[in-house]
């Protein structure tokens, strides 16, 4: 499960709890109010940030989590520094995306409690990091999550590009991990049926 950016920790392996998880990605395609293309104009960026915007944009490209795009649609990206690293942050406004997407549902209403595990009972322990880069979005939905990279004084054509994976800041993005989440322990829980598995997306 490395791809999956997961850590597990598990003391005292017994024989039976070998299973593997699911390699299939399967995607849950988002219901939209219209079909219109949404374009929000991206705004001026200084110099400073439109460099670190570009290496933003160069690391996601390399991770394959974007592709160049000639999508209709465009929402508007900038960047901010992390408190106290010195090292930017790409940040994609999806405000008026979400406007026309519908909501999906209620979410897992809290965190399960540990106290309802039997006593005694052998715990795996399984961190789930960057969860968002893992679940790829449907094809269908993909180019509606599109960007523009602008150039310096406009000297030359902006590139535009959109997300392959879930984004950040996309309001259904809670909902879909924690379905997302299920069908990759799917296989783990008819392997192990008798296995309690707890999990909680925060």
């Amino acid at each position: 499960m490395a791809q999956w950016g997961v850590t597990i920790g598990i003391p005292d392996v017994p024989p039976v709890f070998q299973a593997a998880a699911t390699e299939e990605c399967p995607t849950q395609k988002l219901n939209w109010k219209t079909d219109s293309p949404v374009w929000v104009e991206q705004w001026p960026l200084s110099k400073e940030k439109l460099k670190a915007l570009q290496e933003l944009v160069d690391e996601q490209l390399a991770k394959g989590h974007i592709v160049e795009t000639t999508s209709p649609w465009n929402s508007q990206v900038f960047v901010i520094k992390k408190a106290n690293k010195g090292k930017w942050r790409l940040l994609h406004d999806l405000r008026q995306i979400n406007n026309v997407i519908e909501d999906m549902g209620s979410l897992q209403p809290g965190m399960p409690s540990p106290a309802m595990l039997p006593q005694n009972w052998n715990l795996a322990i399984i961190d789930i990091k960057d969860c968002f880069f893992q679940i790829p979005l449907h094809p269908d939905d993909a180019p509606r999550f599109a960007f523009s990279l602008p150039t310096l004084n406009r000297e030359a054509p902006r590139k535009r590009y959109h997300w392959k994976f879930l984004p950040q800041g996309m309001k259904n993005s809670p909902s879909i991990c924690q379905w997302y989440l299920p069908s990759l322990l799917s296989p783990v829980h008819e392997a192990v049926g008798e296995a309690i598995i707890v999990h909680y997306i925060g």
